[in-house]
């Protein structure tokens, strides 16, 4: 006799796992901690296909399960960067979990409304903006914290971005094909987060203050693309962001270690 699961236990079951994963990545040896990030990462994509199946069709394949995946990559990062102590790690991968079940919900209702309308949609998509900006920030974290080379920073940062940029993009109209305003949009989008981070890379600002200016710009940008999408794009909510904007880089300027 099959044991018949509701897609709230598989989800409860994906972020229960996925969290002992992500605590098992602490025994894990320092020289396959990056190879075992990667399985974690590719297990994310495959269980919540597995809890979402039923509502995927055609590109929600991709745009569904893009943010759960990538806020995996991103923890999972990021996990390294904090004190290797129970005291501070045993949070992150409680928060991980919750925020993996919050995104398996919100990515059931995109799959869901992109067929019948559903009350809860504008709620999902402020939530899923909210977790799109925290998995930027930690993975512009993760980037920064690598000291590399600033165009690679560009190169990274723009992949990064546009993987982020796309299915915020897509889940507000909620298409069955990514259109071509869309593609155009978060290219464009990508390269010019891209640029930040390159102008951010000779900027004498310290790695967390960098990837929260990265994360603002994406903020606004993204925010007033998923405005114009939806056609609600007016005078006073472009003032809003803007003055969010100029806020956050004044307070950058004013914290920049000016001659060294």
């Amino acid at each position: 006799m099959m044991v018949s699961i509701s897609k709230r236990q598989k989800f409860v079951i994906v972020a229960i796992l996925l969290s002992l994963g992500l605590g098992l990545i602490q025994f894990a040896n320092i020289t396959w901690r990056y190879q075992a990030i990667a399985v974690l990462v590719i297990l994310t994509y495959f269980l919540s296909a597995w809890s979402l199946k039923e509502g995927l069709t055609g590109v929600e394949w991709l745009t569904v399960l893009i943010l759960p995946t990538l806020f995996t990559a991103s923890i999972g990062l990021f996990f390294f960067l904090i004190p290797a102590r129970w005291l501070t790690r045993a949070p992150v991968i409680a928060l991980y979990g919750f925020g993996i079940y919050v995104l398996l919900l919100i990515e059931n209702i995109f799959s869901v409304a992109a067929i019948r309308t559903i009350q809860l949609l504008r709620s999902a998509q402020a939530v899923g903006f909210l977790l799109t900006l925290a998995t930027a920030f930690f993975l512009y974290d993760t980037i920064f914290s690598f000291r590399l080379d600033p165009w690679f920073n560009l190169a990274l940062v723009a992949f990064v971005s546009f993987m982020l940029v796309l299915p915020g993009l897509w889940c507000i109209n909620l298409e069955e094909k990514i259109n071509r305003q869309i593609w155009l949009y978060a290219i464009s989008l990508s390269l010019v987060l891209g640029e930040v981070a390159l102008a951010f890379s000779f900027w004498p600002v310290t790695v967390v203050v960098g990837s929260l200016a990265l994360a603002t710009a994406l903020y606004m940008i993204l925010g007033l693309a998923q405005h114009q999408l939806s056609e609600r794009l007016f005078a006073r909510t472009l003032s809003e962001y803007v003055a969010v904007g100029l806020a956050v880089l004044l307070v950058i300027f004013l914290t920049s270690r000016w001659g060294g």
